[in-house]
């Protein structure tokens, strides 16, 4: 079956895009795509609902520093310390976290970079997460000046990160 076909655009710039539409049109298969051609000219960084990209059996602050080896012990615990990971919270195991927290924990490490990444892409950031993890998240993503592309239903979410462009999967013709 079909989900999606014929489906091109581009991220320019800056630009801050948002990928709607209801559930099943194929929001997460367009940022995973199993055919078809996908060209990132700039670093990107994917996070997906389950933040992969955390290494299982590792603190935080162990995640941190193996997506960040240049970064010094007090830049990545000052940085897990923005996204609410304090003092002995940094040393957490990532396999207790909760979703909220894990996606947190990414947004650290992929925003804490010492060279900032060109583009992030987020798959539906929002779910499994309290309302001081929601603004500590829009708070660090309407400082980020590279280029977003997200997927989420969450309007507020959307607005508050500065959405400038949507891409409709349910009027886009699929």
């Amino acid at each position: 079956m079909t989900v999606l076909a014929d489906q091109s655009f581009s991220v320019v710039g800056p630009e801050r895009v948002a990928i709607v539409g209801p559930n099943g049109a194929g929001k997460t298969t367009l940022l995973r795509p199993t055919r078809g051609t996908v060209r990132c000219l700039v670093e990107t960084a994917v996070l997906d609902q389950h933040t992969t990209i955390l290494e299982s059996g590792a603190t935080i602050l162990d995640a941190f520093r193996r997506i960040n080896p240049e970064r010094s012990d007090r830049a990545a615990r000052a940085m897990l310390a923005r996204f609410l990971f304090r003092d002995v919270d940094a040393l957490k195991p990532v396999d207790a976290l909760s979703g909220g927290e894990r996606l947190r924990a990414a947004l650290a490490a992929v925003l804490g970079r010492a060279s900032p990444l060109g583009l992030l892409i987020l798959d539906e950031p929002t779910n499994h997460l309290n309302l001081d993890s929601i603004e500590t998240i829009e708070t660090a993503l309407a400082d980020y000046g590279g280029a977003l592309l997200v997927v989420s239903h969450d309007e507020d979410f959307l607005d508050a990160v500065g959405i400038t462009r949507r891409i409709d999967l349910e009027t886009s013709g699929t």
